[in-house]
């Protein structure tokens, strides 16, 4: 009786281990999922390759996921809100757009000199 005791422990251990690394790598998944990471799919799968290569590349996984959030972008920013950057952008594209225009129009023809009265 006490070794099938022992072969439902063993079994318990190894199901909970399995299951405990198999969660383990996939946080920065569920970090990146929340923060609705652009690239979340590939720190996914990142996570899945981390398994064979024994979580060597976990920690920058995490790293990677925490990088970024949906309301400032990737790292700390600047305090500024992305709306804001987005409308100063627009504004620079707009200047941008006149200064162009006005380089593609062709020169004003300059006056004719009458023949022979050259300065």
């Amino acid at each position: 009786m006490l070794d099938y005791v022992a072969l439902g422990m063993l079994v318990f251990v190894a199901l909970v281990l399995f299951y405990g690394i198999i969660v383990i790598h996939d946080i920065p998944y569920e970090i990146a999922h929340k923060r609705h990471h652009p690239h979340q799919d590939a720190i996914h799968v990142a996570g899945w390759v981390s398994l064979f290569t024994l979580h060597a590349i976990w920690p920058f996984l995490w790293i990677w996921a925490t990088l970024y959030r949906a309301d400032r972008g990737w790292g700390f920013g600047n305090g500024q809100s992305q709306d804001s950057q987005v409308a100063r952008l627009e504004e620079e594209l707009a200047a941008l757009r006149l200064r162009v225009g006005a380089l593609e129009q062709p020169p004003a023809a300059a006056p004719k000199t009458p023949a022979g009265q050259e300065d």
